[in-house]
Order: structure tokens, then sequence, then C-alpha cells
């Protein structure tokens, strides 16, 4: 295998002009004048990301080498060999010379004392603002640490036959040289989701728990985490103007308490308005940045025209949330919140777990689609991803778990599981939980309301489930009674029962029983 010398500055002694650190005022004129994007009527610029408005799952790989090897998990990453990213990296280089490329370094991680410097090496001016205001800025001149360096150009394309990889799009994470290439595709996330997987690799190794998750903090300094999958309110929960936003999507939790890994913000558009997402509305103004989001002729977006993709984002500063805390740390959790929508109408809106069953569920990850979401689908299908974040988990997700457990034991964490899902039957017949009650829940968990209700255990799902909660109807709390047909209830709850058991028998072996066994029972 040909030895190549691979660096950020071997790379950009290539390239035909670099502009370090532009202003934002910069970044914007650049990308309007390179027709990237436009400006919306409040300021905001206006980008699309052609044929990939989302994450390529299939496109992403880790690289095998000997130190990396025994560490990752393979069943949940693709390899890539050492000669695959070398060709890449020294086509790149090559491409590199014929085009403009934009600089600037930044830091991943609140805390001073497990962040990690990041060099942004990209092609687009809207990508580098959208890097300036999604990860933190440094404060005076950058210090040339050992850190990681992205390189992210989106016209560049590979060709499967000759390169390695499985389409004209890739992003390679590279942990023995300490970088990450994408390429064949303009898609932002992917350059947020690359370090959020390298800050998933190195902080578990430091005994720091790394969450897929959002962040708040109340008035008296109780710290709240918001885990779930796509479509369950993570972000519409945790956006609490009674409570200080910590950040709204990646964490770590060290010893100190925990921190964000972010500077910024990265919500879904799709149906807002200025009633529904407030802060997330209103943080849509001059640095920002839309994507996917359909524009009229009078420049105002349609946050409610999917055209282009349901998927539509925005890119803004945390410090555009007026309640947001600066800088993006806070203490040790006083309740973790697990958010699930339940298709099938089974789970209950609100239930306590014991530490063995948060390990169960937070391994678990579960979810659900509906019908009419994607092609194919027509029942409620289970969704499972472990640690609500699995294909950004680059070590086993065994890791994942016990550091969750050991934390919520050293601290004395309550965690709860909420249901945004249904009740009263499953999708199609049931209703969606009202977003009301659901909020009135998750203020009596953070408020220690719930400490002095009765409880009682679900004979299916083990779970404990309180009998009163202030600010909801008592009847909704026992899922079986919002149901017509008892029997149909039974039918369901035991279908899904049998679907978590499946799941976790990938865990086997390597999980002891009472943690498997803190799952619904199926019999």
């Amino acid at each position: 295998m040909e030895k190549l010398t691979i660096s950020s500055e071997k790379f950009l002694d290539g390239a035909r002009k670099l502009s370090y650190n532009l202003s934002i005022v910069e970044l914007v004129e650049k990308a309007i004048s390179n027709r990237e994007g436009v400006l919306s009527d409040k300021g905001a610029l206006c980008v699309t990301t052609g044929k990939h408005t989302g994450r390529s799952p299939k496109d992403k790989f880790i690289v095998d080498t000997k130190a990396v090897h025994d560490q990752i998990s393979w069943t949940n990453n693709a390899p890539c060999s050492e000669a695959t990213f070398n060709g890449l990296y020294a086509k790149m280089k090559e491409y590199a010379k014929d085009h403009d490329l934009y600089v600037t370094d930044v830091y991943a991680g609140a805390d001073p004392e497990n962040r990690l410097q990041v060099k942004f090496i990209n092609e687009f001016a809207w990508q580098q603002l959208f890097i300036k205001q999604l990860f933190i800025k440094p404060e005076g001149e950058v210090k040339n640490k050992e850190g990681f360096t992205v390189i992210c150009l989106p016209k560049f394309k590979a060709n499967p036959e000759l390169d390695g990889t499985n389409s004209e799009t890739f992003i390679i994470v590279n942990f023995d040289k300490n970088m990450v290439l994408i390429g064949g595709g303009e898609y932002a996330g992917e350059m947020k989701k690359s370090i959020f997987s390298v800050m998933n690799y190195i902080l578990p190794q430091k005994g720091i728990l790394s969450m897929h998750c959002s962040a708040n903090v109340g008035k008296k300094g109780d710290v709240a985490l918001f885990f779930g999958l796509s479509g369950t309110g993570k972000t519409t929960l945790s956006a609490d103007p009674n409570r200080s936003l910590v950040g709204d999507d990646e964490h770590g939790w060290s010893d100190n308490g925990i921190f964000n890994f972010e500077g910024g913000c990265y919500a879904k558009c799709v149906k807002l308005t200025l009633e529904s997402e407030p802060e997330i509305y209103n943080a849509i103004k001059f640095g920002s940045v839309l994507e996917n989001v359909w524009i009229e002729g009078d420049r105002a977006p349609d946050y409610f025209n999917t055209k282009l993709t349901e998927n539509s984002r925005t890119a803004y500063p945390i410090d555009y949330i007026p309640n947001a805390l600066i800088p993006s740390v806070a203490g040790h959790p006083k309740t973790v919140i697990f958010l699930t929508a339940d298709a099938f109408g089974v789970l209950p809106p609100i239930a306590k777990l014991t530490k063995e069953q948060a390990m169960y569920h937070f391994l678990s990850g579960y979810t659900s689609k509906v019908a009419g979401t994607e092609r194919g689908i027509t029942e409620p299908q289970a969704t499972f991803s472990t640690g609500f974040g699995e294909p950004f988990l680059p070590l086993s997700p065994l890791k994942y778990a016990r550091l969750l457990g050991e934390k919520i034991e050293k601290y004395d964490t309550n965690v709860y599981l909420v249901n945004t899902g249904w009740s009263g039957g499953p999708y199609g017949i049931g209703n969606r939980m009202n977003l009301k009650y659901t909020r009135a829940m998750v203020t009596a968990a953070l408020e220690g309301k719930l400490d002095n209700e009765e409880w009682e255990v679900d004979p299916i799902f083990q779970v404990a489930i309180p009998k009163g909660c202030p600010g909801v109807p008592a009847e909704i709390l026992k899922p079986i009674n919002t149901w017509a047909s008892k029997e149909d209830y039974q039918a369901q709850a035991r279908k899904l029962a049998k679907l978590f058991s499946q799941n976790v028998t990938k865990f086997k072996g390597e999980m002891s029983a009472d943690i498997l066994n803190a799952g619904p029972k199926t019999e």
C-alpha cells in the first residue's frame, strides 16, 4: 500500500484559494455571490442539498486499523480499508487544486476539560456558516493542539468500482489519522453527526457517558435529560420557557455534570409555527441557515410545504434562544426522560423505571413508525435504536448502557418512560396523546410532584404507573382503561412485548440477567 502523509496542512497546500475564519456576514455574502442560497424575508440563508436531504447511513465507514479494530462494534459500523481512505484523500487533494476552500477551527464540547478541537475544511461557504453556528466558537487564537480535521467536498464524487465505496457518496472516519472525509453529498448534518460519532468514541473510554439527548435546567439548578428518536417530542418538550436550555441534541455526562457538545441547534422545521415552537421560530433570522425549506415568491418560508423533504431543518447558534444557558454546562441530572411514540397504543403515558429497567430501555431505544411515513408500511412497526442513537455509536452498545447505569446509581437520578404516541387504541383507531397532558406529566416528574402519588406495576411491561398526576385525567394513566376492548389491548401489548424481547436477544451472554429480565413479560 502506498504510504501517504495525511495531514490538514498537506491538504491545504494544494488548494487553489483559502479563506480562513470568515465572519458570519462574510460567509453569508460569499454564499449569495456563489449562488449557493438566497436570503429569506427574515434574513436567514436558504439552501437546498440536492438528492440528499438526510443522512446516508449506508455510505458511512470507519477505517479498520489495527489500533481500533478490537474496540469498534462492527455489527453496528461498516469498515473500510486504509487503502480506500488514502486513495480518496489523494483524489480530494487533487480536486482541491481547482477549488476555493473555507477553513475554520471550532470546539466540540462546552466543558474545557473534555472538548475536542476540530478544523473544518469546506467547499461551500454556506456549510462553513453552518459549522460556525453549530459548534463552539473559540475565544481568541486557537492553539494547534491535537484534534480532528473534517474535509467536506460535496461536489467531489467517488467512483464505487475504483474507490471501494457503496456509491458516489462517502463519510469516512479515520481514528488513526484524526480525520473525517465527506464527499458526494451536500446534507450538512453529515458533518455534525460525524463529530458526534467521534465524541462517542473518545469520551466513554474516559468514563464519560456521551448521549444523544436534549437537556435543560430549572431555576433551582435541577437538570433534566430528554432521550428520544425522531418524532417523539425531544426538542418540543425540552424547549420550556420556565427552564434554561443546555442543548437540543448531544451531551456528555462526566464526574463534573453534563455539558453540551455544540454551540448551536439543528431543529426540524416541518409544520413549524410561532404558536407551536416560538423559540425555534424566532431563532430563524440573519445568521441562521434554512436547509431544504420551501421559499415562496415573497421569500417567506413555507414550513408546511414538503416538496423538497419532510426533513427540513434550521441551524442557529444557541444564543438565539432567549433562555439558553451559556456556557452550556450544568450539574448532574436529577431526572432522565425516555420518550417514545408508541403507535401500538399500549405503553403508559408516564412510568417510573428502576435502574435495571432504565438500562433495558436505553438498550432498546424504542419508538414506532406509522402507516404512511414510509413506503410499504401499512400498520405500526416497532423501531429500536440502542441508546436512542445507534448509528452514531462506534463502541459496543453495552459500554454506553453500563455507563448510564453507573451514573444513575451514583447520582440518584430518577428515570421515567414517557409515551407521546397513541392512547385508546393503535394508530388509526386511538388518538395521539394530548400534548397538554404530556407537558403536565413531564412537569410533575421534574418538580417531584409524583413522589407522593400511589403507584401500581403494569403486569406486562413491569413498569410503575402513577395512579394520579396533577393536571392529567386519572383514567388515561393506565392504558388498558382507555381501550374499548380489553382483549384487543392485551393482544397488542403482548405483541409489542414480544418485539422488545426479540430485540434484546442480541445482548444475551453479554448483559446480566437482571437487566434482560427488566423488560416486558411475553407470557
